[in-house]
């Protein structure tokens, strides 16, 4: 099988490259796991934090990919909640250990044996993969295969994330950021709170007239003063200036939630503006969002079909992945950027 695999860590603005493509095997399912003929598998930002190693693989070669469609062709011993030619997909969630506190309260998101796909074990850049059973879910036939691969991560992340917000139905909402997971929550937004307004902070024009256009109350840059302050802000960002400008946006008691596995480096003269009476005072909240759970694919599924959530996507053949990550880098975006594989 055909696979792009990342041989060592790399910062892109020194190798546009950093993917290699192979032929390798085409990998067997264990007891217990499924393989996917993949047919379609999200670019994601998180696929350059690993290569620029901030959250580095433990081990190298790896295919990395998280937003993974395909369909079951083949099954190990003991599987029995899959069958052959099923459609499902994958998340960044591959496996957790099942036993531990979290994991019982389904938040398995939290277990310290969580494993990433495409980080972890090999992903979704290639023809075929395999995983558990359980950790591949069925997608809603109203989906295409290059829509539903955005919904494995931007759509279930950002799902996590307004979940996290603590937002009632009339309050304020801010997006600090526009691409693949921040256009998803705002079609979600519109639909679980009616009543409340959507302001969107994004350095591009492009991204903010995009943003109008599907309904955002306000859009500005992201060191703009929004017209009001807003109850709940999730940022979508790589990077800390964001967080800081949104602080300054939040209403008395408001929480921010910091949607990204990782931030890129720190710059130290935005941290050296943070101040603390502007800023954190009158008990406003910043909170994290650590990987997503099981609950959060499936619930996000169940919501993306009840109101057609349908992703924008661009399309790019799995040969020019790199070229789909360098444009990430840039910030050259329009909704998700999906590889389309055979």
């Amino acid at each position: 099988m055909k696979a792009m695999i990342l041989n060592g860590v790399t910062p892109i603005e020194h190798n546009e490259n950093p993917l290699e493509m192979a032929d390798i095997p085409v990998v067997e399912p264990a007891s217990g796991e499924v393989r996917l003929r993949v047919k379609a598998c999200g670019v994601c930002h998180t696929e350059l934090d690993e290569i620029e190693g901030r959250t580095p693989p433990p081990r190298f070669p790896i295919i990395p990919g998280h937003e993974v469609v395909g369909v079951i062709d083949a099954v190990g011993p003991g599987v029995d909640a899959r069958k052959m030619g099923q459609r499902v997909g994958v998340g960044w969630i591959y496996s957790s250990c099942g036993q531990c506190a979290f994991c019982k309260e389904g938040r398995d998101n939290l277990c310290e044996s969580f494993k990433a796909t495409g980080r972890d074990v090999n992903g979704g850049y290639a023809e075929a993969m395999v995983v558990p059973e359980g950790w591949a879910f069925p997608i809603p036939n109203s989906f295409t295969d290059l829509e539903a691969a955005p919904l494995f991560c931007a759509g279930a992340i950002g799902y996590r994330s307004l979940n996290l917000t603590g937002l009632n139905d009339g309050q304020r909402l801010g997006l600090t950021g526009f691409g693949a997971s921040a256009h998803l929550v705002l079609k979600m937004a519109r639909y679980v709170y009616p009543h409340s307004e959507i302001y969107v902070f994004a350095r591009n024009e492009r991204e903010r007239h995009f943003a109008l256009e599907l309904g955002a109350s306000w859009a500005g840059d992201t060191a703009d003063t929004s017209p009001y302050r807003l109850h709940a802000i999730i940022d979508t960002t790589p990077v800390w200036k964001p967080v800081v400008e949104a602080l300054r946006n939040l209403e008395s008691g408001g929480r921010l939630v910091i949607n990204a596995i990782r931030k890129e480096n720190v710059d130290q003269d935005n941290l050296l503006n943070l101040d603390y009476s502007e800023h954190l005072w009158m008990e406003k909240e910043i909170k994290s969002v650590a990987n997503v759970s099981r609950n959060d694919i499936s619930g996000l599924l169940e919501l993306a079909d009840e109101i057609s959530l349908k992703p924008e996507v661009e399309v790019y053949p799995l040969e020019q992945a790199n070229r789909a990550l360098v444009e990430l880098k840039k910030g050259r975006i329009r909704g998700a950027k999906v590889l389309g594989i055979s």
